[in-house]
């Protein structure tokens, strides 16, 4: 028999989250249903996206340094160029890691 603690507490606290999470989404979406979209609350639904990612992203910039610039912006570029995200990621992680190895 397991008795491995961390383990089953790492279960129980993903099925924990599991549990709040999806309510917390089904709802927002009911609420939604009931607000009317105008044109001024569609503008601000479709930049929120855009504003969580630069909430991300800037202290990561600031703690990281030249090798988070690096890898934003390669990322940015292979992203607009090839249109993979995956790509893009692979290519914003080989940036940062050949800043670093420059030892930027």
């Amino acid at each position: 028999m397991n008795t491995d603690l961390g383990s089953s507490g790492a279960l129980l606290a993903i099925i924990a989250m599991a549990l709040v999470t999806y309510p917390m989404r089904a709802g927002g979406y009911w609420l939604m249903g009931h607000v009317p979209l105008t044109s001024r609350l569609r503008r601000i639904l479709e930049a929120l996206p855009g504003t969580v990612v630069v909430a991300t992203v800037l202290p990561l910039l600031f703690r990281e340094g030249i090798a988070a610039a690096a890898a934003i912006a390669v990322a940015l570029v292979v992203t607009f160029i090839r249109r993979n995200d995956f790509i893009a990621l692979v290519a914003g992680v080989g940036a940062a890691a050949a800043v670093r190895a420059m030892g930027l």
